[in-house]
């Protein structure tokens, strides 16, 4: 891995200019604590056994990667491959990091575990990952969330849970983190904070790129075990980012390797109703961090919009700022109406109900496998399964 990358972030938590402790001085100081606690943990070889042996006999990886054939076909061009990802225990990516941060509360002696969630796979996770390893777990989800992903507000509840509902705001994402944070600082020496995402003050953005990481790993591998070369294009979408970052580092220094990452442009980029933030964004500070925000001339984030709860927020990961400015990861976004179409036909033709959020790297996949040629290879990461979306898409297109 070449030097830059390698390297990243540096010992104040920047990725370039991306990145850092924008946050109060006594906040930082529960921050440094947690960044030494995780440098310190996560080398030990009792730390790296228990993650592994909970990432394979409890999330069951290593994920497959699936040749969709007949998706292929109907695209025609290129050959589209799945990181199945939603194949994993609690139907997502979000288990890999969950768990980590998890064992990272525990070692701690930390009393509480505190999350935001916007489609609810975070929440889900992370509850339980508290649940194995005997965390009290508090969830903050905003009430139009709850209400279009009620399959994850349930299993939250089964799996113990306490779901505080937000009302403020647009009552999605971005509130659930405001709401969530507000309650951190009640007693951020003895809480928690896992965040969801490759988002906040440092370390947070280091540490859950580096437990996603995997994802990655694991498909540089298998695509080499079986195709004996490395995939033209991969794709995944991108909200905060946990899932492209931990696509897209393995594959950083493999220059031939195009690397694209999927936001929503909702119902239009020039509506407003779109959460298109590396498209239309500024750099800015959100949520304890620099990198670009969609905000208004006052620097206020914006209120954003995605079909996918899991994509509706106004800021992206500080390494995805990095990545789009010196042109490693090309940053593309799909509409609700493409998503939902991909959504369908991935559901209709493989028998795989995708997340709308991975709808959205599904899609650009469609777009663009009938202008490659067949030799060319697209890898998506299948970031999550759409259980949760299933009944919501149902009462969306009247099925």
């Amino acid at each position: 891995m070449t030097l830059q990358f390698l390297e990243m972030p540096d010992k104040d938590g920047y990725f370039g200019e991306y990145g850092g402790q924008v946050i109060p001085d006594h906040l930082k100081v529960i921050m440094d604590e947690i960044s030494d606690a995780y440098e310190n943990v996560r080398q030990t070889e009792p730390f790296q056994n228990e993650l592994d042996e909970l990432l394979t006999h409890y999330v069951g990886r290593p994920s497959p990667i699936y040749h969709a054939k007949k998706l292929s076909a109907r695209q025609g061009g290129a050959r589209i491959f799945l990181k199945r990802e939603d194949l994993n225990h609690t139907g997502a990516h979000k288990i890999n990091h969950c768990l980590g941060q998890a064992l990272l509360a525990k070692h701690m002696g930390k009393t509480k575990v505190l999350a935001e969630t916007g489609a609810g796979q975070h929440g889900v996770a992370l509850a339980s990952a508290c649940a194995l390893v005997g965390m009290p777990c508090e969830i903050h989800m905003g009430i139009v969330d709850m209400e279009k992903e009620r399959p994850n507000v349930t299993k939250m509840k089964i799996l113990g849970a306490n779901l505080v509902p937000v009302s403020r705001g647009t009552q999605t994402l971005k509130d659930a983190v405001d709401s969530a944070f507000d309650e951190y600082m009640k007693d951020p020496k003895n809480f928690f904070y896992a965040i969801g995402s490759a988002v906040g003050p440092h370390p947070f953005p280091k540490m859950v790129r580096d437990f996603q990481m995997i994802v990655g790993k694991e498909a540089k591998e298998q695509f080499l075990a079986l195709e004996g070369r490395l995939p033209d294009i991969v794709i995944a979408c991108i909200g905060g980012g946990s899932n492209s970052i931990g696509l897209f580092t393995e594959f950083l220094h493999d220059e031939p390797v195009r690397l694209v990452g999927v936001e929503p442009s909702g119902k239009g980029l020039v509506t407003g109703q779109h959460a298109a933030t590396m498209t239309l964004g500024s750099k800015g500070v959100i949520h304890g961090y620099r990198s670009y925000v969609l905000q208004d001339e006052n620097n206020v984030p914006l209120p954003v919009y995605s079909i996918a709860s899991g994509l509706d927020y106004p800021g992206s990961g500080p390494q995805h700022g990095y990545l789009k400015d010196i042109g490693r990861v090309q940053y593309e976004t799909i509409s609700d109406e493409e998503c939902l179409d991909a959504f369908l036909v991935l559901s209709r033709i493989e028998g795989i109900i995708p997340a709308l959020e991975s709808a959205h790297a599904i899609a650009y996949a469609m777009k663009i496998a009938p202008e490659l040629g067949a030799e060319q290879n697209i890898l998506v990461n299948l970031s999550g399964r759409g259980d949760k979306d299933a009944d919501f898409v149902a009462r969306y297109l009247s099925l």
